[in-house]
């Protein structure tokens, strides 16, 4: 292995939403980073705008998780220190109907990963996983203690899958050092407007629909329900700012320094707003009328879920620092300088 190259940290999915975020966070403090990304949801322009952003840009591989020798012959190139596996797919609706598009990618992705590490002896890990792996909770908000094992769709059942297979693999190996992140509902956009999320297609997430909308790329915005059991009949949700879950990703690093075995946090404000709260908030934001139309339920879909993050700030020491204005300002501006996305 070449000695002479510096430390760095491996972002798989690196030039996706989050990834890219956590990237530039991880840049802006100091760090060498490397991206691997397929980019089937992601574009190379992202990563010109990190260099923008950060004064370098990040190295940056072209490839699958999946592709073990690939795998084998980048961890061979690099003196990788840690490994940030943010790779996988995250439509719940469309995991509904392609199932095993999403077994493979986020559980068969989170394996192959697993081996090429273990094989360069490379043993600290965050994983990239979601709220979706508790299903829908009897009790909010969600601790972390909440049973799992209840996701409501295949894109859930697969982060829970990929988890359990990081859990064994810690207890069967002292060396693993492992932090699993579950997320609530990222949003927003880095403030310069210059990296933020870009769908293909009709939106799956609230906020890029909304955006879309209120900057006139979309008619109306399809509110799925309201007929829940919420204040407004509307779902209920954690949004936190896609910033502050990049600091989360630095947070976990530092105490994968001094713990061992995997440790699991929630990242999320614990703060719930309905969807109809959240058009209203962007609507001020933009000082756009925003048009909509009830839709029926989406499959898959659950009536509410927030996060107790305590176990994180006591922990990690992070918590949120940006709040609902700041998400739907940030994700307005991302949407005027960037009507298109990256395109």
């Amino acid at each position: 292995m070449p000695n002479h190259t510096p430390e760095c940290y491996l972002l798989t999915g690196g030039a996706g939403y989050i990834g890219s975020h956590s990237t530039l966070a991880l840049m802006q403090a100091g760090h060498q980073v490397l991206v691997l990304d397929n980019l089937c949801n992601s574009s190379p322009i992202s990563l010109d705008r990190l260099g923008q952003l950060a004064g370098r840009a990040p190295l940056f591989v072209q490839g699958d998780v999946r592709d073990a020798a690939l795998l084998e012959q980048v961890f061979a190139s690099h003196r990788i220190s840690a490994v940030l596996h943010f790779a996988g797919l995250k439509a719940v609706g469309e995991s509904v109907q392609q199932p095993l598009a999403y077994f493979d990618n986020n559980v068969a992705g989170t394996i192959s990963l697993c081996k090429a590490m273990a094989q360069a002896g490379v043993f600290k890990l965050v994983f990239s996983s979601s709220a979706t792996v508790y299903g829908e909770p009897e009790t909010m908000p969600i601790h972390e203690s909440t049973p799992t094992g209840r996701p409501t769709n295949p894109y859930g059942r697969s982060k829970l899958m990929a988890e359990e297979v990081l859990r064994d693999l810690a207890a069967s190996d002292p060396r693993w050092r492992v932090a699993v992140l579950r997320y609530f509902n990222p949003v927003g956009a880095h403030e310069s407007g210059l990296i933020g999320e870009d769908p293909h297609g009709i939106p799956n997430n609230l906020l890029p629909y909304i955006a879309q909308v209120a900057g006139g790329k979309l008619a109306e915005l399809a509110v799925f329900g309201n007929d829940y059991p919420t204040p407004d009949g509307t779902g209920v949700r954690d949004y936190i700012h896609v910033q502050d879950l990049a600091q989360g990703h630095l947070k976990a690093l530092q105490a994968l320094q001094t713990r061992t075995g995997l440790n699991v946090w929630n990242l999320g404000t614990g703060q719930g707003y309905s969807v109809l709260e959240m058009l209203r908030a962007f609507e001020a934001a933009s000082g756009r009328q925003i048009p909509y139309r009830i839709a029926p339920r989406r499959p898959g879909d659950i009536a509410r879920c927030w996060a107790d993050a305590s176990k994180a700030k006591i922990e990690l020491g992070w918590q949120c620092k940006l709040g609902l204005a700041e998400m739907m300002r940030d994700a307005w501006r991302w949407q005027v300088q960037s009507p298109n996305g990256y395109a």
